[in-house]
């Protein structure tokens, strides 16, 4: 059976004139995994992402825990690499001042030429999340992140990820940017938006995309989706699947039914 990798997703946050917008990916083609496939800022975790003298500022890893439904050292790891993946892949960075500190709450501006070659040593692991935070004087912001949802590939699939999905707001200052090397289109899109792009078969998705931005559509704005964070700890979704005369359909454990779309040849 194939290995489980522990996996970390953002879902960006800002309003919108036409109401909350999310922050999503194309992800290139030639990716192993979800090539061509609409998707939010994430990735697996990297062993460093659990070092302990990571400064942190909002609910410790024990509360994380409680929340995720894991140790504590795997809960460290997930927000660690929740924080790191935005950054890599978004250019957005949920850090600011240590506690008793006088810097900023959160850092305000993470754009130019020294960031962008710190952001870069991430992407290669040249540097450690932990590393870029020390030299910057910064704590990650554990309280900027709520959590939304568990997923867990299903065993059938060659790469499987057991992913916990975050929902944080885009902070004061800084702008999502399209900076990955994964990812060909960078959008802010409302959820329904999303969704009616996928139904018309031109921004395919995966099943937990798919829901977890059926779940934001019911937010009116980024303070409601954050306070509307599920009880803890998540429940993991495994979906199966299941081929009928209409189509292809993903199946979570309450029996919510997602039709899979199939895209329209680009």
């Amino acid at each position: 059976m194939t290995a489980v990798r522990p996996a970390a997703t953002v879902l960006l946050l800002r309003d919108g004139a036409a109401g909350l917008e999310v922050h999503l990916l194309r992800r290139t083609r030639g990716m192993p995994f979800a090539g061509g496939m609409t998707a939010y800022p994430g990735g697996g975790v990297d062993p460093r992402d659990g070092d302990t003298d990571v400064a942190w500022v909002g609910p410790r890893p024990a509360v994380w825990a409680d929340s995720l439904g894991c140790d504590e050292r795997v809960a460290r790891e997930l927000v660690c690499a929740a924080v790191r993946e935005t950054f890599e892949e978004a250019g957005v960075l949920l850090a600011g001042a240590p506690a008793g500190s006088d810097g900023p709450d959160v850092v305000p501006d993470v754009s130019g030429e020294e960031w962008e070659a710190q952001r870069q040593a991430l992407l290669t692991r040249e540097l450690s999340l932990a590393e870029l935070l020390a030299a910057r004087g910064l704590a990650l912001r554990s309280d900027l992140l709520r959590p939304f949802a568990h997923w867990i590939t299903p065993p059938q699939e060659t790469r499987r990820y057991d992913t916990r999905f975050f929902a944080a707001a885009l902070p004061a200052g800084q702008e999502a940017r399209d900076v990955s090397g994964e990812a060909d289109e960078a959008s802010w899109l409302t959820p329904a938006g999303a969704l009616a792009e996928m139904r018309a078969g031109t921004r395919p998705m995966l099943p937990p995309t798919i829901h977890t931005l059926d779940q934001l559509a019911a937010f009116p704005d980024v303070a409601s989706a954050l306070a509307g964070s599920p009880p803890a700890p998540l429940s993991p979704i495994m979906p199966t699947f299941a081929d009928e005369p209409d189509g292809r359909w993903a199946v979570l454990p309450d029996g919510t039914r997602i039709r899979l779309v199939v895209p329209l040849p680009s």
